[in-house]
């Protein structure tokens, strides 16, 4: 019989909070992370909002405790104070007593750096030791740089499925923990705002100038975010031998690839509704026992009608309370499914619904709309979290209550 796969651990660092803590009171609070960077050098500075990390490097590295050691890139030192946190709270103090795997994800990998230094790079008459910069482009950079860091033993591997990464990061360490590969996983991502990525989406006409508003009839786009969020995963014959603490299940999960469009779903949310319909029959839940689903949300005016389709096809008439928490994150791309898989955590642990913040008008296309309240004291067991890429990369996650 397969292992159930439980969560003994997260850590995180948002726009709205440097721990787990930290973020559950912005969450009730409703206090967004949007804002403008104070660390990018771009023309949209003070034009286009994102929800940045509001620490420096030099800052970040003390908190990741590598002060002044080069080679630490904002994504590897965001992803350390995470996983930092997400090993405290599991109780893991010597790694070696359990071989353990790392799943990492991310998209820009030390793009943040080393897009600082590119004109000095190509320029042959500039002087100075600039392609060190070069070996920490690569997302496996950071993910070496972790493991190393914090004495990860095991099997270690970078994921890049643009905004699904981190969700599918989690979905391979439970398929570690299924079959038996492994005991102990650390699964999750990490991603810093570049320019890069804000002229990209930018190009895409995906921004949105204000706060985004998912799901809003008058929505025009995303905001870009940052962060880092881990979950440890171990099995339960693991957690039984060890006394561990469980916070939830990973019952159920699923990727579905529709290859609809490089950039764009399909307008009926094929791959979101095979993706959800998948994940929940893996889980052994039915659709009325899902109180609450964490969209993936991202205020662009195909992806939130295509997921609300899907919504609609999977639930019917019947579509639990959702919402997107990306107002107040911001869209961390690669980092956003562990980001969200740790909420939906919260959410079962502290019986809560969070708030979709900024809507305003119902979409006319959908008879649904999101929960625009914070609500308290729901008998919350079973949360669907969803994490939707380019090229029609889809990751549905459904966390449950523990049932020991």
């Amino acid at each position: 019989m397969a292992e159930r796969v439980l969560i003994t651990g997260m850590g995180m660092i948002t726009a709205i909070g440097e721990t787990v803590t930290a973020n559950l009171h912005s969450l009730t609070h409703q206090h967004s992370g949007l804002g403008f960077t104070r660390f990018i050098d771009t023309i949209y500075k003070e034009v286009l909002p994102v929800a940045e990390v509001k620490y420096s490097n030099e800052e970040l590295a003390r908190m990741a405790g590598v002060p002044g050691q080069p080679g630490y890139t904002r994504t590897s030192l965001l992803g350390l104070i995470a996983i930092q946190e997400a090993l405290q709270q599991a109780g893991i103090r010597d790694m070696q007593q359990e071989p353990t795997g790392f799943i990492n994800a991310s998209t820009v990998g030390g793009m943040c750096d080393t897009e600082k230094v590119y004109f000095d790079i190509i320029d042959p008459e500039k002087e100075g030791d600039f392609l060190r910069y070069i070996d920490t482009l690569d997302c496996a950079d950071c993910t070496q740089r972790i493991a190393d860091r914090t004495g990860i033993n095991g099997f270690v591997t970078t994921i890049s499925t643009a905004c699904s990464s981190s969700a599918n990061a989690l979905m391979y360490g439970a398929r570690l923990i299924k079959q038996g590969l492994a005991r102990r996983v650390i699964c999750g991502g990490t991603e810093a705002l570049t320019s890069f990525t804000i002229n990209g989406f930018n190009s895409l006409k995906n921004i949105d100038k204000q706060a985004c508003r998912p799901f809003d009839h008058n929505r025009n786009g995303l905001n870009l975010g940052e962060g880092a969020a881990y979950l440890v995963l171990e099995s339960e014959s693991l957690v039984k031998q060890h006394g561990s603490r469980v916070l939830a299940e990973l019952s159920g999960y699923c990727n579905s690839n529709e290859a609809f469009h490089p950039t764009a779903p399909s307008p009926e949310g094929d791959g979101a509704y095979t993706a959800m319909k998948e994940a929940l029959a893996m889980s052994g839940r039915s659709i009325d026992q899902v109180q609450y689903v964490n969209v993936h949300g991202t205020a662009t005016w195909p992806n939130d009608l295509s997921e609300g389709r899907a919504l609609e096809r999977l639930f019917g008439s019947e579509v639990p309370p959702f919402s997107s928490t990306k107002p107040f994150t911001g869209h961390a791309l690669a980092a956003a499914g562990a980001i969200e898989a740790i909420y939906s955590v919260l959410a079962i642990q502290h019986r809560l619904i969070f708030p979709n913040l900024n809507f305003a008008e119902k979409m006319e296309e959908l008879s649904i709309v999101p929960e625009t309240r914070l609500l308290e004291e729901q008998a919350v067991t079973t949360v669907i979290s969803n994490s939707f890429g380019f090229g029609g990369n889809n990751a549905s996650l459904v966390i449950s209550k523990y049932e020991g």
